[in-house]
């Protein structure tokens, strides 16, 4: 049976399609066969795995709708499985209205479940049904956070809605952990929100996970080129970074690196013999 693993936090911009779509290429690079549900009427995460939602391809709100089935709305490509949306999955709010709403998503997984080591489920950044769809089907929580004192705001409330499903509908639900994500050291801002995310964690019965991920641009061209980080650079800082998350995650040891220095990872843009000519 698959581990279903939700990424979210209520706050926008704090780079939780990012981190699902780099976590499912770092989980497919390990050999695990892996399901990306895209649960944002955004789309982004659709977008960065290189998905087709264009009109007359069904989406995860006609999976919603029980208007086909989950495994009708797959697509395939390298880097692993998706479940796609765009715009129309912002419907649901207004139209999940039946009793039971809150397990369609549940029931939807189970009958592909079987299929796959791990489903990571991308979420809107809002306390919405389609939020709470993914916790009832959810094993793992992961909440990334950016260390600024406005990615704390809204944390209590997130912590009754997870803990009111833990009560009423997913009793084996648990967070795996916090990520602060465009992590800077150097910041003093960084260490201050760090030590309040810590008391955040206790309060969650969860901890912060030790292996954090610092600000990149190669992080932002990847979904450009319909690569997760691991395949757009992969000998990259960041690439090296979500590797050690995803092993963390998992509660495996870090893998083993030369010390030799790789350089930046960016891909070249140009065949190295170009360079002769100038």
């Amino acid at each position: 049976m698959s581990k279903i693993i939700t990424i979210t936090n209520q706050k926008g911009g704090v780079g939780k399609t990012t981190v699902c779509a780099s976590l499912c290429g770092c989980f497919s690079a390990m050999g695990k066969s892996v399901l990306a549900v895209d649960l944002d009427p955004q789309g982004n995460l659709s977008f960065s795995l290189g998905a087709d939602v264009t009109s007359g391809n069904y989406t995860m709100y006609n999976a919603l709708k029980h208007e086909v089935e989950i495994y009708d709305i797959i697509q395939h490509n390298e880097i692993c499985d998706i479940a796609p949306a765009n715009i129309t999955l912002s419907a649901c709010e207004l139209e999940l209205t039946s009793v039971g709403r809150e397990h369609i998503l549940k029931e939807q997984i189970e009958t592909v479940a079987s299929d796959y080591d791990y489903i990571l489920v991308d979420t809107p950044p809002a306390l919405s049904v389609l939020t709470i769809n993914a916790y009832v089907a959810s094993d793992w929580l992961i909440i990334p956070m950016i260390p600024e004192i406005l990615s704390l705001q809204g944390f209590a409330q997130l912590k009754e809605t997870i803990f009111a499903i833990k009560k009423y509908y997913n009793k084996s639900l648990e967070i795996r952990g916090i990520l602060l994500n465009q992590y800077n050291p150097r910041l003093i801002l960084t260490k201050e929100v760090e030590e309040l995310a810590n008391i955040i964690a206790e309060q969650l019965d969860t901890d912060i996970f030790e292996q954090k991920i610092t600000s990149s641009v190669i992080i932002a061209e990847a979904p450009a080129h319909g690569k997760t980080i691991t395949r757009y650079a992969p000998r990259s800082k960041s690439a090296r970074e979500f590797s050690d998350l995803a092993h963390e995650v998992l509660g495996l040891e870090k893998p083993d690196r030369a010390v030799k220095k790789l350089g930046r990872g960016r891909p070249r843009k140009y065949p190295p013999e170009m360079a002769e000519r100038y």
